[in-house]
């Protein structure tokens, strides 16, 4: 394994890791799932430089657009849940309640 990708599998191991243990704050989980998708993102954009081939350059721009939809989609959420429950702590949101 080299270096490099010893660096990409540990990032996404640490933020896979901290997603699992830090599920006190929704803000902390989101932090966590956006580091998985910008090491996803720097992962796949340096995989399509090293094949150098122009077939997967489209890859990693189609990857961030979802990391931002994801971004979004998770502040807004947040923002929703924190005017309605007056806080973010995920143990005193009720997901399954309509």
């Amino acid at each position: 394994m080299t270096p490099l990708h010893f660096t990409f599998s540990s990032a996404f191991t640490l933020s896979f890791f901290g997603l699992t243990i830090h599920r006190t704050y929704l803000l902390s989980a989101l932090l966590c799932l956006e580091g998985m998708m910008l090491t996803l993102y720097i992962a796949l954009a340096l995989w399509s430089v090293q094949n150098s081939s122009s077939n997967y350059l489209m890859s990693p721009l189609i990857l961030l657009a979802f990391s931002a939809c994801e971004a979004c989609t998770g502040l807004a959420l947040l923002v929703a849940t924190t005017r309605t429950h007056g806080n973010n702590y995920l143990q005193n949101l009720n997901l399954l309640q309509c």
